[in-house]
């Protein structure tokens, strides 16, 4: 995470953009802007800028005991460290946005669900479609379906999710809507006759399909790649020995001990498509993450921008640790400790 904010905080800061008037709006006259280039740091050096910009983001930080620092951090007091100064626990703030003036985190926070349940279908439908086609092909190793299937895995793996997104959108939402019934743009929620937001299921079909297609490959591949090495161990052929069925002996013991590069696959692309789906919900109007960073680079509403990176860079994080855990239950000879 040290790294990532370096990095998030180098790159905006090297742009040629004046934050100050972005914040203010450019008719702004030369003393107001000034005023706000003190009150964001950036009349300090830029080294001095980037602690500050740590000192914000960091969940624990010592903040002045004041109604207006309160305001502005929402933390938590901890213990007193000095007359005026405070050890607190808060969110991290990542500032605000030019555009809205609203808390960076709560933009973050509103634009999360979707993309949660956008990575959350396309990982079941990849799974769902990806591993017991891996199976069956190890199963059915060189026979015509474990080809095909082999030849489409490619296809799939080698297709950006853009361009599968800007296909089905086309064909599915738009030439062939009045059949299908799905749409290639509008959003995973619709408000009803009542003013609330309902989600609309069927919206979810297509941007899945266009985000879950490259993962089905992945995950196909590395499961029939581990299903045939641990098919060819000698427990198997002792469990086989022992008159254990075949299926027992197929998704009992061999698949549950090849699932662990299926499972590191598994997260790694559940990371990057909460980081990643940034094309498949503008092209579809999902008002997500990815979409979120999408408008605020093109508006150049850096906090918004920067606070994407940082926050995906998290979750990533998060998933990959919750993973290591995941191993132990998987595989009883992976511990954690000593």
């Amino acid at each position: 995470m040290i790294g990532v904010i370096i990095v998030v905080f180098s790159l905006f800061n090297l742009l040629p953009v004046d934050a100050a008037r972005l914040t203010i709006g450019q008719r702004a006259d030369i003393e107001s802007v000034e005023a706000i280039r003190k009150d964001l740091g950036l009349d300090q050096p830029k080294w001095k800028q980037l602690l500050m910009y740590f000192k914000e983001v960091s969940p624990i930080s010592i903040e002045a005991n004041t109604p207006e620092a309160k305001e502005k951090f929402k933390y938590l007091p901890i213990v007193q460290t000095g007359a005026e100064k405070v050890l607190v626990l808060k969110k991290p703030y990542l500032r605000r946005s030019y555009q809205t003036k609203r808390d960076v985190w709560d933009i973050l926070i509103d634009a999360l669900p979707q993309t949660i349940l956008l990575a959350v279908a396309s990982m079941l439908l990849a799974c769902i479609i990806g591993i017991p086609l891996g199976v069956v092909a190890a199963v059915k190793q060189h026979s015509w379906l474990d080809n095909i299937a082999m030849s489409v895995s490619v296809l799939g793996i080698s297709v950006p999710s853009y361009f599968s997104a800007m296909v089905l959108g086309y064909f599915f939402g738009i030439l062939w809507h009045s059949w299908t019934g799905l749409n290639h743009i509008g959003g995973l929620f619709v408000i009803d006759d009542y003013g609330n937001e309902i989600l609309e299921w069927k919206n979810l079909i297509l941007p899945s399909i266009a985000l879950g297609t490259r993962p089905i490959g992945t995950i196909f591949q590395l499961t029939r790649s581990s299903m045939l090495d641990v098919l060819s161990q000698d427990y198997i052929r002792t469990a086989r020995a022992k008159g254990l069925g075949y299926i027992t002996v197929l998704f009992k013991h061999a698949l549950r001990n090849a699932l662990n590069p299926v499972v590191t696959a598994v997260s790694g692309w559940f990371a990057a498509l909460l980081a990643g789906a940034f094309f498949v919900e503008v092209i579809f109007g999902i008002n997500g993450l990815g979409f979120t960073a999408v408008d605020a680079l093109l508006k150049f509403d850096f906090p918004v921008a920067a606070g994407t990176v940082i926050f995906t860079a998290l979750i990533f994080i998060i998933i990959n640790i919750l993973v290591d855990f995941l191993y132990t239950i998987l595989d009883p000879r992976i511990k954690i400790g000593k």
